[in-house]
């Protein structure tokens, strides 16, 4: 795939490829019919079994893990078999970090056979008696009829199970936006956290804005952080009713933080720094429907391709254009989609019915890219992109998160603030282990390689006091007195006793996805590897003299002002104008302690590692 997200960047748009838009149904990213046992549903005592084109007749069969369990029925069972069935819920929401799919009136193996309406409502019945049991709530997301070899109409129905949250726990889902300017990015992300429609002006946007230039250019130029909550039951908990940032964080199970970023070209620098940095689960990539895939547009997609973000779709303003235009701007992008460079599957969403099956397969399968049309000033299909997101589920399970959290801690800076009686703040994201209020951790490189020790006073997330900080999530920790100016975006905080390797020199393997000329030795590109912006001189290409468009090559890099903290396997992308590239860290050329002569000589609390 890297090779072909070169047309994204540079290259010119290819005829459709295949593969077919439209709903799907089911869940694994299969097309209607398709998927685990589908042939064999097909008869049943010479008959046809789930005989409608958009119901298919079997889904993928239960999978142990995860968090989605099949029930064929739940009435009246023994107190044995509750107990049962209630320990299983606590498996279930364990794994989906607090959100569960029950399907009613589906077999084990996926059959939809379906429940009649007196059998729904006693399975219903208890399954609200479970979720009681263990603190949570449900939701009963859609019901579909089957064809059964019954006279009584037969149901399933898909429930969400959302467990209230417990210790500040809640599921947090980082959501970057991404799209041309004046596409509507910020004025979306208004109305949604904010709960009131825009005047068509951009009344909507003004509490998103950082800086005053902003607010007289309607123009966003800064990175900015905007929540989003659901409680229990999957109502949407925003700014409307007057509450506080920390009020929302209270009432919410699950939280939705956008990260809004800047759409103008000049700002690409910080669009490429916020995707790169922030560890965003997902993209949101806003169109304006009266101008379609224009300015940096279709170089945001090829970004979040280039970075393996999965992304959804928003046609903003259709309140603006006709039908026609609207439907122009789809099959632009569905063409552009299916081509070979992006081999994407467009789901176009029209009904809540559309939303939930969006939600499910996009998190399961990376083909799937869900398209909404919608407008910010008069509200049309906006309660359609809240299903989706309120049903979204996380990308990874309790299992890979309890494995992160084991490992020692490291966290990214990722902003500086100096705040008045707090002191030195940063912020940024835990990429492992688990962070207290209290703890001691070293920071660094600094410029000359060393790294300082520090204290945690205090711990924020989004927005409201937090003691204990786990693997994935985004804070802000208050480092009291600490020299504001012995810190520097791309540092890391980690434990001392992991005793960090940092580099000068490292060697990724690339390929270069648009370049005007030949790429040689020497040539000084700017490199994005997570949180680390810097730029390095190209110091050799293994086995070649230059490169060319689309070509791969392992090539070797020197940072020109500073050594940084890297990982093999890291994810990289450099730029210089029109140059760009990815690729990543194959190997590191590690700076010692003893090769950087460290000494501990800075005096208390900024002792050298």
């Amino acid at each position: 795939m890297d090779s072909r997200v070169s047309e994204l960047f540079g290259g010119c748009c290819r005829p459709a490829g295949g593969g077919a838009g439209g709903a799907l149904r089911g869940r694994g990213g299969t097309a209607p019919g398709g998927g685990g046992g589908g042939s064999k549903a097909k008869k049943k005592n010479g008959r046809s079994r789930g005989g409608k084109a958009n119901n298919p007749p079997y889904l993928p069969p239960e999978a142990e893990d995860g968090n989605i369990e099949y029930k064929l029925k739940l009435v009246n069972p023994s107190q044995y078999r509750f107990e049962h069935l209630v320990t299983q819920m606590k498996w279930r929401l364990q794994e989906g970090r607090g959100e569960a799919v029950y399907q009613i009136g589906v077999e084990d193996n996926g059959l939809l056979v379906g429940l009649s309406e007196e059998e729904m409502r006693a399975s219903l019945k208890t399954l609200r008696r479970m979720a009681e049991k263990v603190g949570a709530d449900i939701t009963v997301l859609r019901e579909r009829e089957v064809d059964y070899d019954s006279d009584v109409p037969r149901k399933i129905t898909e429930v969400l199970v959302r467990k209230v949250p417990d210790n500040q726990q809640f599921l947090d889902l980082r959501v970057a936006v991404l799209g041309n300017v004046d596409s509507g990015k910020s004025t979306l992300l208004g109305v949604l956290t904010q709960g009131e429609l825009d005047n068509g002006r951009g009344r909507a946007r003004l509490n998103l804005f950082r800086h005053l230039h902003e607010i007289q250019s309607g123009r966003t130029s800064s990175i900015s952080f905007e929540i989003l909550g659901f409680n229990s039951k999957g109502e949407v908990v925003n700014y409307s009713d007057s509450r506080t940032a920390e009020e929302i964080c209270e009432s919410s199970s699950k939280m939705i933080t956008f990260i809004d970023l800047a759409g103008h070209h000049k700002y690409l620098k910080t669009t490429i720094f916020g995707l790169t940095s922030y560890c965003p689960d997902f993209a949101m990539l806003v169109v304006s429907a009266n101008t379609g895939i224009a300015g940096t547009t279709r170089e945001h997609l090829g970004l979040a391709m280039a970075l393996k973000v999965p992304f959804f779709i928003v046609i903003s303003k259709v309140d603006l254009c006709s039908k026609a235009t609207v439907e122009r701007t789809v099959k632009q992008l569905e063409r552009i989609l299916k081509q070979p460079g992006c081999n994407k599957l467009p789901l176009l969403v029209n009904s809540d019915d559309d939303a939930v099956t969006a939600a499910q397969q996009f998190a399961q399968s990376p083909n799937i890219t869900p398209i909404f049309t919608l407008s910010s000033v008069s509200g049309e299909n906006l309660d359609l992109l809240k299903v989706f997101l309120n049903i979204l589920p996380p990308l990874t399970n309790s299992k890979e998160q309890e494995e992160l959290m084991q490992q020692l801690t490291e966290f990214q800076v990722d902003e500086i603030y100096t705040v008045p009686e707090v002191g030195t703040v940063v912020g940024g994201t835990l990429s492992s282990g688990i962070c207290r209020e209290g703890e001691n951790l070293v920071v660094g490189p600094t410029d000359d390689g060393k790294f300082l020790r520090l204290k945690v006073c205090s711990i924020q997330r989004n927005r409201s006091a937090c003691r204990v900080l786990r693997a994935g999530q985004a804070a802000t920790l208050a480092l009291g007195p600490f020299d504001r100016s012995l810190l520097r975006k791309g540092m890391v905080m980690v434990s001392p006793e992991m005793n960090p390797t940092i580099c000068s020199v490292f060697e990724a393997e690339i390929v270069l996805l648009f370049h005007a000329t030949t790429f040689r030795k020497g040539f000084q590109v700017t490199v994005h590897v997570g949180n680390v912006r810097q730029t390095a001189v190209v110091e050799k290409i293994h086995g070649k003299d230059k490169l060319r468009t689309g070509e791969k090559a392992v090539v070797c890099f020197r940072f020109i002002k500073h050594p940084e903290y890297l990982k093999i396997g890291a994810k990289l992308l450099f730029r210089e104008g029109v140059t760009k590239g990815i690729g990543h860290v194959t190997d590191l050329q590690a700076i010692t302690t003893k090769e950087n002569g460290l000494e501990e000589s800075l005096g208390p609390g900024q002792l050298s590692f």
